[in-house]
């Protein structure tokens, strides 16, 4: 099981880096239009659901080799305690989870599940907030909200090596590449539209 978790993070890291795009979904029905699209997005972030149905989400994206992050905080009924998270990586076994608290980030990671942790940008204590959220440990990936500061994107890589996602407010392409200029890993976006025009091939 650990020898496949390892292939599946890396194999998550590959298309990072390839493809540039992260699906959010939130509402069932953008479920199959990111696996229509499976072949130009790195993963899919699930932000809808809850625990009578997340599994079965979980499954359709793996079964068709689509590393699948949940939201903790959107999906309803799920415990982010110890044992919450070890049902979650035993059970429904998504890729990894997407988290605002550092606790959670903390626990998770002792449960071999990859890490994103969310970071809000709203002023200049953000930064700081960043900068002492990552002494005490760090996530396998940042994710920055809004995507529409994207100068920002490389003072926070002054703070950290790690790999940078940025999402939300983006309406259309151009903002997407911009954030990818000002050196973010990735994008994400809840805009089905975008998951298609945003990938590598595209981008000249």
């Amino acid at each position: 099981m650990k020898k496949n978790r390892q292939w599946e993070n890396e194999a998550f890291f590959e298309r990072l880096r390839t493809y540039q795009m992260v699906a959010s979904i939130k509402e069932p029905k953008q479920l199959e239009i990111a696996l229509s699209l499976k072949n130009n997005l790195a993963g899919v972030f699930l932000l809808t659901g809850h625990i009578g149905v997340i599994k079965g989400y979980v499954d359709l994206f793996k079964k068709h080799e689509l590393p699948v992050f949940l939201h903790l905080e959107k999906i309803g009924g799920l415990s982010t305690d110890t044992f919450g998270l070890d049902y979650l990586a035993k059970v429904i076994r998504p890729t990894g989870i997407i988290t605002t608290k550092t606790n959670v980030v903390k626990i998770a990671e002792k449960m071999d599940l990859l890490t994103i942790q969310r970071f809000f940008l709203v002023d200049t204590e953000g930064l700081d907030n960043i900068s002492k959220s990552l002494c005490q440990i760090e996530p396998d990936v940042v994710e920055i909200m809004p995507a529409r500061i994207p100068e920002m994107i490389g003072e926070i890589k002054k703070l950290t090596s790690l790999p940078i996602i940025t999402g939300g407010l983006l309406f259309d392409r151009s903002h997407a590449v911009e954030c990818l200029r000002y050196g973010a890993t990735a994008v994400s976006s809840s805009k089905s539209e975008l998951w298609n025009e945003v990938s590598s091939p595209h981008f000249a």
